[in-house]
């Protein structure tokens, strides 16, 4: 007996993403399209209430802005669901609390990239990160992105970043250099650099350079189309309909890491 569709709600319906994302939705017979929702005070024209959108859904999809993704998550945690696949992105400290603690009651997929090829090279990075010496070998982590773009580095950059630290077993907050300008000396060991680029219509590329005396290895990644970051929501919406509460990423989706965030 099939299983009946995975019913889906789009948060930010109006955005650019979120058209893509329901279109994408639509094309997969492993889903519905529950529900479409903008801004409060926004409805008409296929759009509905957030309260009468997460009532109809059983994931909610949601590409907005750090501010409205961390009020959903407290919302949809208050009323004990729909889970949540959040792309999101430059959440602060505050935000990312608030994230994590609606985890405990909702299932939620959070990822700085849905795509399947830039999270096999995140786990490459950590692994050559834990393989080459930090007094010989200098990280650093180039993105560029399109002109709309509101915030940097991009939250893909900043999870090669974590994971170049992590394999190095180091906190980022601790050896990140997201700025040089002027005289900044000699550059420390075990630091990592982050360089930006905004312009025209660049959907995504991502390298990161490991620079040793003599020669560099880089590891690159470019995005042709935003469409493989609806792919990539849509394998997070199918797999966390039927997961516990717990913040999950990308590479728990994927099968790449065990899921031991959790909250049962």
């Amino acid at each position: 007996m099939s299983q009946p569709p995975i019913r889906i709600a789009i948060a930010g319906a109006q955005g650019r993403m979120g058209r893509q994302m329901a279109d994408a939705v639509l094309a997969d017979a492993r889903l519905a399209l529950a529900a479409r929702f903008h801004r409060p005070g926004i409805v008409g024209d296929g759009l509905v209430s957030r309260d009468e959108a997460l009532a109809m859904a059983d994931v909610v999809i949601d590409f907005t802005t750090p501010a409205a993704s961390a009020d959903l998550a407290r919302f949809c945690a208050d009323r004990g669901g729909p889970a949540l696949v959040i792309g999101s992105t430059g959440f602060d400290s505050a935000e990312l609390v608030t994230i994590a603690d609606a985890a405990k009651s909702v299932a939620i997929v959070r990822s700085g990239s849905f795509s399947l090829g830039l999270n096999m090279l995140v786990g490459l990075v950590e692994q050559a990160a834990r393989a080459l010496d930090p007094d010989d070998w200098d990280i650093e982590i180039v993105e560029a992105h399109h002109r709309h773009k509101i915030d940097a580095p991009s939250g893909t950059a900043l999870m090669l970043g974590q994971a170049a630290a992590g394999g190095r077993d180091m906190e980022l907050d601790t050896v990140a250099r997201r700025v040089r300008d002027g005289v900044v000396g000699a550059r420390p060991a075990g630091e990592i650099g982050f360089a930006v680029m905004r312009g025209g219509s660049i959907v995504g590329e991502h390298s990161v350079s490991f620079c040793a005396e003599g020669e560099t290895v880089t590891l690159s990644h470019s995005a042709g189309d935003r469409i493989m970051f609806a792919r990539g929501a849509i394998a997070a919406a199918l797999w966390v309909a039927a997961r516990p509460p717990g913040e999950y990423d990308m590479r728990d989706v994927l099968g790449l890491s065990a899921p031991v965030r959790h909250c049962g």
